[in-house]
């Protein structure tokens, strides 16, 4: 087993499961995989089971019933990891938008770098996304300097879905107190490590659109987080967030 895991969330990836798995384990720092279906229709966990089969003791899959939102599959996937004792835990998307060899340099932020929270940043070295069309560039990229300018909090990429935390984070967290499920969820979860004081820092990547398979991103989903910043920003955090044991 090793001390960092990557939990990638699956709905109908069957083209980019097996290829993911593979170069995450062909990297030269050691990274588990979890793997979280939700009940794809086009056998994505079965491929996954295969892998498995391959890398034994090094990928794992929880299969739920249904579409039930990214934020509640990773919260499902922090706490499997937290329960299994891994240090490193990163969150990354199935289709190669965020390149694999990027792992080993939020890994190595957090592991050598002293971060509590390493991102994948889009844009803290101006904008590195390719193939996106430029209105989703320009409503990415403005609803992250939206948040950041409205929340107060020091990060370029506030909406990143490539995220290193590390296991004192989560567990000083009260996952099940985080509320939104969608693409609110990277905000929410930024904010709450930057509010309950943990040192956030940004590596620059170069995000790349999906080539195969079919993207889950859309409108409503960019409503959510936009909308729901307001909600944190009135909210109490460090109350929210509060546990006897820390």
């Amino acid at each position: 087993m090793s001390n960092s895991l990557v939990i990638i969330p699956m709905y109908n990836e069957k083209e980019n499961a097996a290829a993911i798995i593979d170069a995450v384990q062909n990297l030269p720092v050691e990274f588990d995989v979890l793997v979280i279906d939700d009940n794809s229709p086009d056998g994505t966990a079965a491929i996954v089971k295969e892998k498995m089969k391959q890398y034994p003791g090094r990928i794992h899959i929880i299969g739920r019933a249904g579409k039930l939102g990214l934020g509640t599959a990773y919260i499902e996937g922090f706490k499997w990891a937290l329960e299994k004792g891994y240090d490193y835990i990163t969150e990354m998307d199935a289709d190669f938008s965020h390149n694999p060899a990027d792992l080993v340099t939020l890994r190595k932020a957090c592991a050598e770098g002293g971060a509590d929270v390493a991102i994948g940043s889009r844009y803290v070295t101006g904008v590195n996304v390719v193939n996106w069309p430029m209105g989703r560039v320009l409503m990415s990229y403005y609803a992250s300097k939206y948040v950041r300018l409205m929340l107060s909090i020091p990060v370029h990429d506030t909406t990143a879905g490539f995220v290193c935390w590390t296991a004192p984070v989560l567990r000083a967290m009260n996952l099940d107190n985080i509320r939104f499920k969608g693409y609110a969820f990277q905000i929410e979860m930024k904010y709450t490590a930057f509010r309950l004081g943990f040192k956030i820092v940004e590596e620059p990547i170069i995000f790349v659109n999906r080539v195969l398979g079919t993207s889950k991103m859309n409108s409503s989903i960019f409503g959510e987080a936009l909308f729901g910043v307001m909600k944190l920003r009135l909210g109490n955090i460090k109350k929210r967030h509060a546990k006897s044991d820390i």
